[in-house]
């Protein structure tokens, strides 16, 4: 039997990036109708306001302007996370940083990481990258005579989650023909077989599909609750568990930072997210090693005591992945398939990726599914231990040992057999390509190498001679020029958005 009729079960980010890689690929086979079930009486979560340099890739596949993404969502350019504290502050002292760039390492980025750990006298990211001194000069990736989507550097965004869904949603049903039902679904039915058969609205009644997304967030309501497909806990790795968010109105004067801030604390870290009119705060913790108390009090000592002027709540935070993404004729997508925590923006990044990978590879007949199920929850499963593994390296290579959370997260106990491998092999080469033998490795070589040097790791640095160093000196004399120009001619981040709302960017 042929798949005609897919229906997605919740909107929000999730929901509509589906409907959108998923439209688009009706659009190239004419009998395949996509529809979107979304509740009126369900909130957005809203938390996930970080994306990664991926994002843009999706964006202009879906013919959607960057103009009016700007506008339309409140977006600023995000050019890397800078990384306050993760260190030990008698050692490193107090604010230290480093920079996980979205700019890849320069051609030279072997040669220069043997230079840097010759001496590492100097921050890891501005050796290998122009994007370090960048960031630090508050300037923005691109200028305004750069066409859409196109850069002097790399970058993603910071943006509000509720109207980039709104943009995603008109996107959709505009361009690629979504059909969008406002309903509650109130009863999962399944077929003898197993199944999904169709699905008990409130407001229309029975609606049958031949295939499913489940995109209704942490209910899950057809992965779970129906299929009772049974959820891998990561909360043996990955500790925190909470987070106290706030959003905090900005003038129209204040400096827009081109990079999301995350500051280390005792029991976890801190986001902080400019948007062109506010900041998006959130104070992620572990509840085994802080209570919620300590949190907002931390919170609020962390906004100069000003926390009470704002509206804040506390969101639970469960860690981990659905055992299998794709059962029977459903697929989980979104916080419906996992969640790991906001750390690296891994929300938005794994929905999109998984949303493209069954987009591209998507079932013609219910005669696929079993073949087609079995590797996607391979692809998934794959990515998704992969991605645990980043976000842990990030605590576990910290020397901080002013609480239990930092001490007890470099137990090796903590970790998986694979992180452990690598990084055992890492004591003693620079990490390269053939370390990523997979390319479904959703963080790749350049992303560990910002985070493993960012964090001084101890590799041990091979002799080079004063000859072998001339080329890498000279290319480092070149870096610095270009960093040095860069930085002269970029706008300030705030410049360059409101050139953008008067008079748009170049369409390509």
């Amino acid at each position: 039997m042929d798949i005609q009729r897919v229906a997605i079960v919740g909107g929000g980010t999730a929901g509509w990036l589906a409907a959108n890689h998923l439209g688009l690929t009706a659009m190239a086979h004419k009998s395949l109708s996509v529809t979107l079930i979304e509740s009126a009486d369900i909130p957005t979560i809203g938390v996930g306001e970080g994306t990664v340099p991926a994002i843009r890739k999706s964006l202009k596949r879906f013919g959607i302007s960057e103009t009016e993404f700007i506008k339309r969502c409140d977006a600023t350019f995000k050019q890397s996370i800078k990384f306050v504290n993760w260190l030990d502050k008698s050692a490193h002292g107090e604010n230290n940083f480093y920079h996980h760039l979205f700019d890849m390492p320069s051609a030279m980025g072997e040669a220069l990481t043997q230079k840097w750990l010759a001496k590492k006298h100097v921050a890891y990211a501005g050796t290998v990258s122009p994007q370090h001194a960048v960031c630090e000069a508050y300037k923005a990736p691109k200028s305004i005579s750069d066409p859409e989507y196109a850069g002097a550097l790399g970058y993603a965004y910071h943006l509000n989650a509720a109207k980039f869904a709104e943009l995603l949603a008109e996107n959709a049903k505009e361009r690629f023909r979504v059909e969008h039902i406002t309903a509650n679904v109130e009863e999962v039915i399944l077929a003898e077989s197993g199944e999904i058969e169709s699905l008990i609205t409130d407001t229309k009644g029975r609606l049958d599909f031949d295939f499913y997304i489940d995109c209704s967030g942490f209910a899950s309501l057809m992965i779970d609750k129906a299929l009772k497909v049974p959820f891998i806990d990561k909360a043996d790795q990955l500790f925190v568990d909470k987070a106290v968010v706030v959003q905090v109105p900005t003038s129209p004067n204040d400096v827009i930072p081109p990079f999301t801030i995350s500051t280390a604390h005792q029991a976890g870290w801190i986001w902080d997210i400019a948007l062109s009119n506010r900041r998006g705060i959130g104070f992620v913790y572990s509840s085994k090693y802080m209570d919620d108390e300590t949190a907002v009090s931390k919170l609020d000592t962390y906004l100069n005591g000003k926390l009470a002027e704002h509206q804040f709540r506390t969101i639970p935070m469960t860690v981990g992945y659905r055992e299998r993404s794709w059962e029977k004729n459903c697929v989980a997508l979104g916080l419906a398939q996992g969640f790991l925590e906001p750390l690296e923006a891994t929300s938005i990044l794994l929905t999109d990726f998984a949303a493209s990978y069954l987009a591209s590879r998507f079932p013609k007949s219910v005669e696929d599914l079993p073949s087609m199920s079995q590797r996607y929850n391979h692809v998934m499963s794959y990515a998704w231990e992969r991605v645990v593994d980043f976000i842990k390296m990030h605590y576990c290579l910290s020397d901080r040992s002013d609480s239990k959370f930092w001490i007890d997260n470099r137990d090796t106990g903590t970790m998986s057999d694979e992180l452990l491998q690598r990084l055992a092999l890492w004591q003693n080469f620079v990490p390269n390509k053939e370390d990523f033998f997979s390319k479904f490795e959703v963080f790749d070589l350049e992303n560990y190498l910002y985070v493993l040097y960012g964090m001084h790791f101890p590799t041990k640095a091979e002799f080079v001679s004063n000859t072998e160093m001339q080329m890498p000196n000279d290319y480092q004399h070149r870096l610095d020029n270009i960093s040095a120009q860069l930085v002269a001619n970029l706008p300030p981040q705030r410049e360059l958005l409101e050139k953008i709302k008067q008079y748009g960017l170049q369409t390509i």
